[in-house]
């Protein structure tokens, strides 16, 4: 089930100087895996991951494929949006945005992660995903835990 209007054309990338984004896919499967593994103790102190199963220590890169054929499916079924980060100038994963549909309720629950290596684009990403839902998507409401600064 779509959570965003039938009429409405979904974003495909978002650029900005510092990175890009673009929807989440298979072919994302061995930089992503490597970005977020890199990474566990980081993501799991980002505002909006406390508490989650994700991310698992010790999965596989084939478990991490299925994870992407999901998010995949996810977007051409409208039901959620993943996109990767990818460095500027570079096909460097270095994190992911997520927007699905809040559990309750209407509106968009949105959470978003970099690498510890680009922890100082955490603030970054976080501005600019909030200004292009605000500019870009239909959505009337949106949760997304603030980056302190």
């Amino acid at each position: 089930m779509s959570f965003v209007p039938e009429d409405f054309v979904v974003p495909h990338v978002l650029v900005t100087e510092a990175f890009r984004l673009e929807p989440l896919g298979p072919e994302h499967n061995e930089g992503d895996y490597r970005a977020w593994t890199s990474s566990i103790e980081h993501i799991r102190a980002t505002p909006g991951f406390a508490g989650r199963a994700w991310p698992t220590p010790g999965m596989t890169l084939a478990a991490n494929l299925g994870d992407l054929q999901r998010h995949a499916a996810d977007f051409a079924g409208r039901s959620g949006f993943t996109y990767t980060v990818r460095a500027s100038g570079s096909d460097e994963i270095i994190g992911c945005v997520y927007i699905y549909p809040l559990a309750e309720g209407s509106g968009a629950d949105v959470r978003s992660w970099v690498s510890a290596d680009q922890a100082s684009l955490d603030v970054v990403l976080y501005d600019a995903v909030s200004g292009w839902l605000a500019e870009a998507w239909p959505f009337t409401g949106v949760r997304y835990s603030p980056r302190t600064r």
